[in-house]
């Protein structure tokens, strides 16, 4: 059983209300699957964001009564917050925001905190062979607005920025044709200047990646300290009037007469529009609109000691921009402001594997193939977090049904630390009843269910998921790494 420690906001010596503390342990095998809630006012996961940020802000306490709002947004990541900023900002609306356990508690402070000029997990080849090419060169355009939308928001937030751009790197030779001829079209058709470097110069010039082969590099890309940024959200969102109430778990919902009634452990919220912004920790309970639309997945991150100077030179990290390799299981890593190296990848497939050592174990082994002179290196830091990745790979934001004023923006597939602003932006769209330029494939259409080879789509597939889940990781292996 959890031990309850206190359920009213911290406060300090001046008599100043500090961020609500935990109530709860960290749930280390937390499964968005299997559990029907993410909790009630759980520990953040041990990262090392979490635990290089400094204190959380004040926040507004949980919820201690019935209240009647107009907009509640469900989650206060990266996404929940930057739509109220941009309901209070652009709209005049102030929201509510309801957090099951600590503010920023799930995606928004495990990740890597590479900011990509991404959406979705599909190549922009892929979204010529899904849309056509004229829809494609749209939804570019929207995720360069998004960068701009990222670099404003985040400009007078001490988040630790790391701009320069994005390096896609060829962990194989057989890659670099691929590679290639994706970076020609990004120029060609996109007018977005990627730039292929051959695999002697990018271990000179940038890092000394043993195992890359080549790389690709994107003029977009900026590293940022996630839990600073989700900070920062926080204080610019309740500037604006916006209520944050941790410890506050949706533990069940109904609609009567276009009005939603959010019960929480210690009060009803009645409101006139929901935003549902959960991550990978969107539980099955939630509500109907998001039950088995999403395939939680999980990454391991570690990061290691400070490296010494000689350590900096033997790996030659000439480079503090983002890093990811071709893997379909893919490596996300970059050298930090304080010289530690993070790295991240897949994890376990549930979350009561996830706590196993075996997975830490991988991960570190993987960084050391990639830099071999980091073997015996000592770690700092240890986590996992779950990720939001949609059955056709690609986010929505969008109101599922025109008839209910309840809307959401999930699915970013680990790319969501830039698109979560601009999706935030969208979702304020949607919520302040503001159709303009929302008229993409990714804000017309729900969240599909799983498919099997596109022909039948079918909620009861969704149990058998991570069955499927689990032949794909050994496919994808042979194909990353054999094939």
């Amino acid at each position: 059983m959890d031990s309850a420690i206190t359920k009213q906001p911290a406060v300090d010596n001046e008599n100043t209300f500090l961020a609500t503390p935990a109530s709860r342990a960290y749930d280390p095998a937390y499964d968005p699957l299997v559990d029907q809630t993410p909790g009630n006012g759980r520990e953040y996961a041990p990262t090392y964001w979490i635990g290089t940020a400094g204190p959380a802000p004040e926040d507004d306490g949980p919820v201690t009564g019935d209240m009647d709002v107009d907009v509640v947004i469900v989650g206060s990541g990266f996404t929940g917050l930057t739509a109220a900023i941009f309901l209070a900002e652009n709209y005049g609306i102030k929201a509510t925001v309801l957090e099951a356990n600590r503010t920023s508690w799930g995606c928004s402070t495990r990740n890597g905190g590479q900011a990509q000029c991404a959406s979705g997990r599909l190549k922009r080849s892929q979204w010529i062979q899904r849309w056509g090419v004229d829809t494609a060169i749209k939804m570019h355009e929207e995720c360069m607005d998004g960068m701009e939308t990222f670099k404003s928001l985040i400009k007078d937030i001490d988040c630790d920025p790391q701009p320069g751009g994005h390096f896609y790197i060829a962990h194989r030779s057989k890659v670099m044709p691929s590679l290639e001829k994706e970076a020609k079209l990004l120029r060609d058709t996109f007018n977005y200047d990627a730039q292929i470097i051959d695999a002697d110069t990018f271990k000179r010039q940038f890092v000394n990646d043993n195992e890359a082969a080549g790389a690709m590099h994107e003029p977009e890309g900026i590293g940022v300290h996630p839990a600073k940024l989700a900070f920062g959200y926080l204080k610019k969102a309740r500037a604006l009037g916006v209520k944050v109430h941790p410890s506050s778990p949706v533990t069940s919902w109904k609609t009567q007469q276009g009005i939603h009634y959010l019960n929480t452990p210690n009060g009803v919220v009645k409101a006139r529009a929901v935003g549902l912004a959960t991550g990978g920790y969107t539980s099955q309970g939630l509500h109907a609109e998001v039950k088995n639309r999403l395939l939680p997945i999980l990454s391991n991150s570690i990061v290691t000691r400070p490296l010494t100077p000689a350590e900096i030179d033997a790996c030659n990290f000439n480079t503090t921009q983002v890093l990811t390799d071709t893997r379909v299981l893919r490596h996300y890593y970059r050298l930090l402001p304080d010289n530690r190296v993070q790295i991240g990848s897949r994890s376990s497939i549930t979350g009561y594997d996830a706590p196993k050592q075996q997975y830490e174990n991988k991960l570190y082994a993987d960084m050391v193939r990639k830099f071999p002179a980091l073997k015996g290196i000592t770690l700092d830091y240890s986590w996992w977090g779950w990720v939001d990745v949609s059955h056709d790979m690609m986010p929505r934001i969008v109101q599922p049904n025109e008839n209910e004023s309840i809307y959401y923006a999930l699915g970013y597939g680990g790319n969501g630390v830039m698109y979560s602003a601009q999706a935030g932006k969208r979702l304020a769209q949607w919520i302040a009843g503001d159709k303009s330029e929302l008229n993409l494939p990714i804000f017309q259409s729900r969240l599909p269910y799983p498919n099997v080879q596109n022909i039948i789509e079918s909620e009861y597939l969704a149990p058998f998921r991570r069955m499927g889940q689990r032949f794909l990781y050994r496919w994808y292996h042979l194909k990353d790494e054999i094939i």
